[in-house]
């Protein structure tokens, strides 16, 4: 590390100014991540949902300069691997199987977000990526933790850690892209003739009886909130066993960000029955959650896809990103794309069994993504 830098191990958000956070954050993400912004660590941890006794206690790590932060990372010591949505079980299975201790871990990432975004924010001035990765690396050996993981970062980082020796993994997502069209039947027609037919008839079935309304900013009231947590409610306690995040998390996200929120509710009348959250940043719109207390038939593919691609169509963004997983977004015209997380390793004997593991899983990413792209609706030479 250059001289003249400083690094510090900061245990709580509250504790980084939130201007110089989302200074670096702004100077190094061209797509304005609302993941990345201050406020979101802040309510997430206020809220109780990434603290110590959920398994992420913050260890966030900032490099100063005369008094200046210069640099973030933003890092979790962590007791599990749960909300992670990059699966090391095997790892720590087979690690602590031999006699080793997996846990605790560092975790670079953005709690419970599968969503790609930078994790060193540095403003893209030289040398200060390389001396963060340098500093969660060194912060690891020098306490025994096996291993730090930067997940869902964008290609140029995982690029650079691989070359300061960490290993890179890849995974698959689904987006959409836009490609300027100016209504949602412009982009029907890159379909097929039998894929435009499905999809008429699922949005037609899906919203039969029911109003469909965006909400964002001032309409964000408690109560809109109320009813979408009862959706989130049921859908995370039949996926996950019990929901990572809780009711008061969604009330302080609302009070510091609601211009970037953007819920979209099915009404029967007056009475709401399913809901999607949404994230806005410059250029994307970034999916994430979504929950029913009423069964419709291919209603969670109205709110979840086809209303954010109607919102992106409408407000000129670039890209749909629906979150992690789903084959099924395939038909829907949401195409693969590659994510990237890196890893450190400390264990010479782990890193490198890992490290043969790696290569096989990236070729196999790479076979399934290609025969993936033969299953898009779209025409073919389109």
């Amino acid at each position: 590390m250059a001289e003249d830098l400083t690094a510090e191990v900061v245990d709580a958000t509250a504790k980084i100014d939130a201007a110089a956070w989302n200074r670096l954050a702004a100077a190094t993400d061209s797509h304005a991540n609302p993941f990345l912004d201050h406020a979101f660590f802040l309510a997430l941890e206020e809220s109780g949902c990434a603290t110590r006794r959920t398994g992420w206690t913050p260890r966030h790590i900032v490099l100063g300069r005369g008094g200046q932060i210069v640099g973030l990372l933003p890092m979790y010591e962590k007791a599990h691997s749960q909300g992670e949505y990059v699966f090391d079980h095997g790892w720590a299975n087979a690690f602590e199987q031999a006699g080793g201790r997996y846990y605790p871990k560092l975790q670079c990432a953005v709690p419970f977000t599968p969503v790609t975004g930078p994790k060193l924010l540095t403003g893209g001035e030289p040398g200060l990526d390389e001396a963060l990765l340098a500093t969660a690396a060194r912060y690891a050996d020098e306490r025994g933790i096996s291993s730090v993981h930067a997940t869902f970062v964008p290609e140029a980082e995982a690029a650079l850690a691989e070359r300061s020796g960490w290993l890179r993994r890849t995974d698959t997502q689904y987006h959409w892209h836009n490609h300027g069209f100016g209504s949602f039947d412009a982009y029907l027609d890159t379909m097929s003739s039998r894929h435009r037919k499905v999809t008429r008839r699922e949005r037609r079935d899906a919203v039969e009886g029911l109003d469909i309304r965006w909400l964002t900013g001032s309409d964000l009231t408690e109560a809109v909130w109320d009813a979408f947590f009862a959706f989130y409610e049921d859908t995370g306690s039949r996926k996950w066993g019990h929901p990572y995040l809780n009711r008061i998390f969604f009330s302080l996200l609302s009070a510091a960000m609601a211009d970037r929120i953007v819920l979209m509710f099915a009404y029967d009348g007056t009475t709401p029955v399913a809901g999607t959250l949404s994230m806005l940043g410059k250029d994307t719109l970034y999916g994430r959650y979504w929950g029913a207390t009423r069964n419709v038939p291919f209603l969670h593919f109205e709110l979840c896809y086809y209303q954010a691609i109607d919102y992106a169509i409408e407000h000129r963004l670039t890209t749909v990103e629906a979150g992690a997983q789903g084959e099924h977004k395939l038909a829907r015209g949401y195409e693969p794309a590659t994510t990237h997380s890196v890893h450190w390793i400390g264990h010479a004997g782990l890193r490198e069994a890992i490290a043969r593991f790696l290569r096989q899983e990236r070729a196999a990413v790479t076979r399934e993504q290609d025969t993936l792209g033969a299953y898009t609706p779209f025409k073919k030479g389109s």
